[in-house]
């Protein structure tokens, strides 16, 4: 599952009000030293980096994908080899086993499991 890019509500609540810092004065000093250019200059570097980050994810989401796509491809080669071996010496070949394979003649078999009667049927049985 890919990584969601992130968004800023930070970011989005700071660019609207420099809109609205902008529309009362370019010249505007507020208390502290702050100016509007300070804010900007801010408001930038914060979005220059989200938007580093959301481009080094997409390259992450990238290699996540290519990375799972040649597991997938591995998988199928393996299974395709140990069917070659299988048809080529057999399931219950020492060769299977030793590509990997379980032998025939040493896997469990399943028992089925019998009902337990209750005391009514046990009675009538």
């Amino acid at each position: 599952m890919p990584r969601k890019t992130r968004s800023s509500k930070v970011l989005e609540k700071a660019e609207q009000r420099s809109a609205g810092l902008k529309a009362i004065g370019l010249g505007l000093t507020l208390s502290g030293s702050r100016t509007l250019s300070e804010f900007t200059t801010a408001i930038d570097e914060l979005r220059i980096k989200q938007i580093a980050y959301n481009i080094n994810l997409a390259i992450v989401n990238s290699a996540q994908t290519e990375l799972v796509e040649l597991e997938k491809s591995l998988a199928t080669l393996s299974s395709q080899i140990l069917l070659d071996i299988a048809s080529h010496y057999g399931q219950d070949s020492r060769e299977y086993e030793m590509a990997g394979g379980v032998r025939k003649s040493e896997r469990a078999r399943r028992q089925a499991k019998g009902r337990i009667k209750t005391g009514a049927e046990a009675q009538t049985s």
